[in-house]
């Protein structure tokens, strides 16, 4: 089993909007809504229609934006980003969006996601003379892009889009122009939304909120959105489409107000702590989510069940996401500080404790022992979702088998892991289900359940294939 422990770690978050007069501003705060999604690093890029002008650090938002910066970025359209690094390496040079000089021309780019060819790509455009300044897979499109010859940039686009392969949410800005584009399947959540005569494209649909924007519609897999002064232009660089949206937007990433597919994430992660109560029901005094994401599915399972909900565990708002933390040493140190269990409420009761996924084991681990040491009776965990036991190569760091108990040991093995008195995972379809089937025509209802089954739903490259079958023969 591998030695390597990595985290549950978020996606990226991406923002744009045209023709604003304080397009920086409400990129700004476009972001901060979406912050959930990215904690590295942050960068904004404004035009007013001449030239490209942008500004990014490493940091939250709040941090690279505290001394003014945005008072720069001048324009009436932006995009921007906030960064988690599921490929590429933790430096300033990766954080985005990056933006690009030419001849006669600008570009900024920011991604969402992550290329499953993006190794074979970089290698035959480094032996074509390409210099890459960044390990992001994302500068792979803007080399593509460039290398295409059509005499059309939308075209020399599509060209290059279907050229990467994986999980994919591009947005492009030009001095003309903001583009979006989706990957085939769908697998990052998209949308496009209205503030007045501006158009806002975002990650999530909370970002509309936030910014006062109206909602329009969901960018489709394989679509390519155009927004410049004339209005919003939809092409389609692909017919090969596929939805497969990922489940883990619906279990955990998202912000509950967001809706993806038209289903809101809260409303379908209550459903599935309703149908965990029904699959798992337990003899207990009280219910208690894990905050922030198991909270909705806490809910569901404790009206289902009449057990009372309780707030049995209590999150410290000034701690960042503890699955971020770089060492294993800082991740259980995190733990300790970013809950605490409430003493009055479990003391003596027996207590059904629902989070929304278990990778490592060693925060439920230590959760069980934090009620246990404020006196629960017992502790039992449900998990509203099916274990995690299969690499993502599509956008979310999990890519090794090793640092994810469910592909190494049993569910009775991990309820003894983690000192639980009982433990259950939602099944697959009870998971499909609780979401709703947003594409109830497609596998699985248009969701992507790679993560819990191994079903991929792209082709894998040689590498990959290799490296599954090296866990298959390892786990016999």
């Amino acid at each position: 089993m591998s030695t390597e422990i990595r985290g549950l770690n978020e996606e990226c978050g991406i923002f744009g909007i045209w023709n604003h007069p304080s397009a920086a501003q409400i990129t700004y705060y476009g972001l901060h809504s979406l912050q959930h999604r990215g904690q590295e690093g942050a960068g904004i890029v404004s035009t007013d229609g001449v030239t490209l002008k942008g500004h990014r650090n490493l940091g939250l938002l709040a941090d690279v934006f505290k001394h003014g910066e945005l008072d720069e970025l001048v324009g009436k359209s932006a995009i921007g980003h906030v960064r988690y690094a599921t490929a590429g390496g933790k430096s300033l040079s990766n954080v985005q969006p990056f933006l690009f000089h030419f001849q006669n021309s600008s570009l900024a780019l920011a991604h969402n996601g992550n290329l499953i060819n993006a190794q074979t790509l970089r290698h035959e455009l480094e032996e074509e003379g390409a210099i890459f300044q960044t390990s992001s897979d994302t500068e792979v499109l803007a080399h593509l892009l460039k290398r295409s010859q059509t005499g059309s940039f939308v075209e020399d686009l599509k060209v290059a889009l279907n050229k990467v392969q994986g999980g994919f949410a591009y947005m492009l800005l030009t001095e003309n122009e903001l583009i979006a584009a989706l990957d085939p399947n769908g697998f990052r959540p998209l949308s496009i939304g209205k503030i007045g005569d501006s158009y806002v494209i975002a990650s999530e649909t909370c970002a509309f909120d936030t910014v006062g924007a109206e909602f329009v519609r969901d960018v489709e897999p394989g679509e390519l959105i155009i927004i410049d002064d004339d209005g919003l232009h939809i092409e389609k660089f692909t017919e090969n489409v596929k939805h497969s949206i990922c489940s883990m937007e619906y279990i955990y990433f998202a912000r509950p107000d967001s809706n993806i597919a038209g289903i809101n994430v809260h409303s379908a992660r209550k459903r599935m702590g309703k149908r965990l109560a029904q699959e798992a029901f337990v003899e207990a005094d009280v219910v208690t989510g894990v905050p922030d994401s198991s909270i909705s599915a806490a809910i569901g399972y404790a009206e289902e069940t009449g057990i009372p909900y309780e707030l049995g565990l209590i999150k410290n708002r000034y701690v960042a996401r503890t699955f971020i933390a770089p060492s294993q040493e800082l991740r259980e140190q995190g733990v300790k500080m970013k809950l605490s269990a409430v003493r009055g409420v479990v003391e003596g009761k027996r207590v059904v404790m629902i989070d929304d996924s278990i990778v490592r084991g060693t925060t439920s681990r230590r959760i069980v022992q934090l009620l246990r040491d404020a006196g629960a009776a017992e502790v039992h965990v449900r998990i509203a979702s099916p274990p995690l036991a299969f690499p993502c190569f599509y956008g979310i760091d999990i890519q090794t088998r090793g640092e994810l108990i469910a592909a190494n040991y049993s569910v009775d093995e991990i309820c003894r892991i983690i000192g639980a008195d009982s433990l259950t995972y939602l099944s697959e379809d009870g998971l499909v289900e609780a979401v709703g089937k947003p594409y109830p025509d497609e596998p699985y209802g248009g969701l992507c359940m790679a993560y819990f089954n191994g079903d991929y739903p792209t082709e894998l490259f040689d590498y990959e294939k290799e490296y599954l079958a090296s866990l298959e023969a390892e786990s016999r």
